[in-house]
Formats: structure tokens, sequence, C-alpha cells
């Protein structure tokens, strides 16, 4: 099943699907990442989901992205260059309020 998380960046709200947390900031990875190792940091929240305390989680990742050869059978619209999403778990951090986009 899908679930929604939330990225803030430059004031705009960015929403990505994914089974998990990981899976959203791969797909964040490759639009807002830097390309070579992951070292762009980012924080996701699952939209609308409040911890039992009160508390919002914002999962924080390192990423980035590389570029290869699209595999065989690729469609014609995508390209010589496929951008593969690299992401790295810095942790997990609480806060009481979530920023303002």
């Amino acid at each position: 099943m899908a679930r929604y998380f939330e990225f803030i960046k430059n004031g705009k709200q960015h929403v990505f699907s994914g089974a998990t947390p990981r899976d959203a900031a791969l797909k964040a990875a490759t639009r807002f990442g830097t390309k070579g190792s992951p070292n762009t940091m980012i924080e996701l929240r699952e939209h609308g989901k409040q911890n039992k305390d009160g508390t919002y989680s914002l999962h924080r990742y390192k990423v980035g992205y590389k570029e290869s050869k699209p595999r065989a059978g690729a469609p014609s619209w995508l390209g010589s260059k496929a951008k593969e999403g690299l992401a790295k778990k810095v942790g997990v951090r609480r806060v009481k309020k979530i920023p303002k986009p």
C-alpha cells in the first residue's frame, strides 16, 4: 500500500509516494539530489501522520544520484542516460511543529 511523504524545499511542498520512507527518498534523490555520492540532506515526513505523543517524525536522508545507460528494452523517451537514486539514512528527528512550506 502506498504511503505519502512530504518534503519541503525553498518554501514549496513536494509529495512522494512509496511503501517506506526510503522509497520516497529514492524518488526525491533523482529530482533534488546532486550527481555523485549522497551528500544532499533531506527530511521527509509521512503526510497526515502524528505520533501518539503529539510529535512528528522527520526521516533524514543524504541523497544523490548516478547516471547510467538505460536497461535493454527501456522506452525511447528515457533518452541515452537514466538517473538512479542513492539514499543513505542518517536518522529520525522528532519535532513538535512541522516547518511551514
